[in-house]
């Protein structure tokens, strides 16, 4: 059954002044809510834009965070400029920054000077630890203090760096959910607030189970590759195999069809069976093993590249095609708002928008 946009955020206004990856996926987020986004940028625009891999001379990462928003330089260093910003902010509904904490109040744009502009305003600053930190940080950094990189990787090795930004994405998530309720307050109230959002504190809540004690530490806990029956596994094509077959009777019917009935028998956290599975695994092809236990319950699945995932007709991704990019958009359980146009050039809508402020 076909099923309309899910746009709640249609007529709104937000105002990006962010950079790099939290704040423009949480405004591509947005964007996917319906939301209309001005990007607020510097004279040397978005570091992103010029960061390789280019496509079409824009760089792949800035398209694929800024397709659909609008563009507006402000060099907020200049009296004008910063006018300008408070001016945008009398129409706006929300205000997303990721300066350093106190940045942006030195600049002339203290929450108080906003809020003076549009009491209805919601501020939303993205940073590493908060507002009381001025420590510099990047993923790695916040995963790591936050208790969650400790618990990547086997236990008799370092940590391992994850291979996404977990704590960068985290955090934009949070802040999304942060405006949404705050965007219902404004409305019983009358009055906007301002959310300080930790990268840190973001992706804590990925350590929940740690925290609950029920997994062990670092490649010893039943879900931190301690169990044999939680891992992933090489296949004979050099391809990978992940296998969560936590619960005895998944791995039995695994071991059944895998033609070792005599594993079978065993719990799939028994230590010793990690050499058994780690030669069975590599007798076949990754291929061949999706296609043993294709419509079998056993909790098995191929260890995709990006592209595969992308592809899959299964997972249905949304991809938008938008100025000769693909776009990826957020997952709301519902289609996504059309992406109107892919990523703006430098300043391309600032003399519509500065014409819509005189």
């Amino acid at each position: 059954m076909f099923q309309q946009a899910l746009v709640p955020l249609e007529g709104k206004v937000i105002l990006d002044l962010s950079r790099y990856l939290p704040g423009p996926w949480l405004t591509r987020i947005l964007c996917d809510l319906g939301a209309t986004v001005i990007k607020v940028e510097p004279p040397s625009g978005d570091t992103l834009r010029h960061l390789p891999p280019l496509v079409n001379g824009v760089g792949a990462a800035f398209a694929a965070l800024n397709a659909g928003k609008r563009s507006i330089v402000l060099d907020l260093k200049t009296p004008q400029d910063l006018e300008a910003l408070l001016k945008l902010a009398e129409g706006a509904d929300v205000l997303v920054e990721s300066f350093r904490p106190g940045k942006l109040a030195k600049l002339g744009a203290s929450l108080e000077a906003l809020q003076a502009r549009n009491a209805k305003l919601v501020v939303c600053s993205l940073s590493g630890y908060g507002k009381d930190s001025q420590r510099a940080g990047h993923d790695l950094d916040y995963v790591a203090r936050a208790g969650v990189l400790g618990l990547f990787g086997p236990a008799d090795r370092p940590p391992v760096v994850p291979g996404v930004q977990v704590a960068d994405m985290s955090g934009a998530l949070h802040a999304a959910i942060g405006i949404l309720g705050a965007l219902m307050e404004v409305e019983q109230t009358g009055q906007g607030r301002h959310l300080d959002v930790s990268l840190t504190r973001s992706a804590m809540p990925f350590a929940i189970m740690a925290l609950a004690g029920q997994i062990g530490g670092r490649g010893q806990g039943m879900l931190t590759g301690g169990a044999p029956g939680n891992r992933v596994y090489a296949c004979a094509d050099g391809e990978h195999i992940a296998l969560a077959s936590l619960e005895p009777h998944f791995f039995a019917t695994f071991c059944q069809r895998a033609g070792q009935p005599e594993l079978a028998g065993r719990p799939p956290w028994d230590a010793s069976l990690g050499p058994d599975l780690e030669a069975l695994f590599a007798t076949r092809p990754r291929q061949e093993w999706v296609e043993l236990m294709a419509g079998l319950d056993v909790c098995l699945e191929p260890v995709a590249t990006v592209d595969e995932a992308l592809a899959d007709p299964e997972l249905g991704a949304a991809i938008a095609e938008a100025g000769g990019f693909r776009v990826l958009q957020s997952h709301h359980g519902a289609p996504p708002a059309p992406v109107e146009s892919g990523p703006p050039s430098l300043d391309e809508h600032g003399a519509a928008i500065r014409e819509e402020l005189a």
